[in-house]
């Protein structure tokens, strides 16, 4: 494969490691356990930027978004914990997983007892990310779906959010639908740091928490985050 990330060199990435998602996982990251939740383990990026820049440079040739998969956002670790400290959230529950990412809040959901975890993402190196993951912390029932699951309602109980508030489009269909998802009766958490999309007025915070990460990826080592729920 030549050089990994982080050890000084330019990493090439084959047409036959794109078309294999799990092979580039394995080859591109490192098994961490997230700062906050390190009960857990994931295939994570040890170094932000050298991922970052061959996905777009190589993988954004073929139309595949950025590696969301490959680290673990604040927003995610923030919700994971709060599932992981909470079990009775999810305990015995139907969840879903939105925007799954790596896994992480899916794979605590299961950890802390859900009945069911579905992990929806579009992007199929998330994927291969969530099922590696899964498996390396022995974690079942979890399925993966390729589904863009917006607007639906998948009669889940529970419904798990991390780091959705990114973009003002897709923060506001995404968020009108998860109100609407609550109102036929289905229990909503949200995980995030204060992104500038995030609909403070229409939310209540539950919890706060201050997750270790990233200089790369944020503006500070340490990110204000909260886990909160739509107002009823």
């Amino acid at each position: 494969m030549g050089h990994r990330a982080g050890d000084g060199g330019r990493h090439t990435v084959t047409p036959r490691v794109i078309a294999d998602p799990t092979a580039f996982i394995r080859a591109e990251t490192r098994l961490l356990a997230p700062p906050l939740v390190p009960e857990i383990v994931l295939h994570l990026a040890a170094e932000s930027l050298p991922i970052w820049q061959r996905t777009e440079e190589e993988l954004g040739k073929i139309g595949l978004p950025p590696p969301f998969w490959a680290f673990a956002w604040a927003g995610g670790q923030a919700l994971a914990r709060h599932v992981l400290d909470h079990p009775g959230i999810v305990r015995g529950k139907r969840v879903l997983d939105f925007a799954a990412g790596s896994g992480l809040v899916g794979i605590a959901a299961c950890k802390a007892g859900a009945a069911c975890v579905t992990c929806a993402d579009i992007d199929p190196f998330a994927h291969a990310a969530t099922a590696l993951n899964a498996a390396e912390n022995g974690v079942a029932p979890l399925t993966v779906v390729a589904a863009d699951v917006i607007g639906t309602q998948g009669g889940w109980d529970v419904v798990l959010a991390g780091d959705i508030a990114y973009e003002r489009d897709l923060a506001t269909k995404v968020f009108a639908w998860l109100e609407t998802l609550q109102s036929a009766g289905a229990e909503v958490w949200i995980g995030d740091p204060g992104r500038s999309y995030l609909p403070r007025g229409r939310l209540e915070k539950v919890a706060d928490y201050a997750v270790p990460v990233s200089r790369e990826l944020e503006d500070a080592e340490i990110k204000a985050t909260s886990v909160w729920r739509p107002r009823r």
